[in-house]
């Protein structure tokens, strides 16, 4: 008699960011540890934070800047799964993938009002991507959810989208 399968591993609630500067160009971070891929600011949601919450402060962390007004809210959560060996990793194993809610922010500092060095830096690098190019440039597994995402959030982006 075999042993019963277990159960599958629940989503990590997370959020994401799409920054917009003012000619409709999104930022986008260089992982540190992942060679070539690159991607918008998100994080997880710490217990008592509301998305939105977790959005400014995650932002904030990896940006080294909150010089942003709200644009929109995605109507739904997004998730995608991490490959297995990813998720066996990261997280203590406890969860597939992430279950995110995504924000729209309009940046409203200039350039040097960001600042990417932390005490645990995300990124290594950052520019202003137009946002035709962000899906191609992120990790495989998360394909999925950005080009929903940017097609959700498209009358934001203008025609650099």
């Amino acid at each position: 008699m075999s042993a019963p399968a277990a159960p599958p591993r629940p989503y990590r609630a997370g959020v994401g960011i799409v920054l917009l500067n003012d000619r409709g160009l999104v930022f986008v971070g260089r992982r540190s540890d992942i060679a070539s891929a690159w991607q918008m600011p998100q994080g997880g949601i710490d217990r008592g934070e509301t998305p939105r919450e977790a959005a400014i402060r995650e932002l904030e962390e990896e940006t080294g800047t909150d010089k942003v007004a709200l644009i929109a809210e995605s109507r739904g959560w997004l998730s995608y799964d991490l490959p297995p060996a990813i998720a066996a990793r990261v997280w203590g194993g406890r969860y597939r993938g992430q279950r995110q809610k995504w924000f729209v922010f309009r940046f409203t500092g200039t350039d040097a009002d960001i600042d990417i060095a932390s005490a645990h830096p995300e990124f290594d690098a950052w520019k202003w991507a137009p946002p035709g190019e962000i899906a191609d440039r992120i990790v495989p597994f998360k394909r999925a959810l950005y080009r929903a995402l940017l097609e959700e959030f498209s009358e934001f982006l203008g025609p650099a989208g």
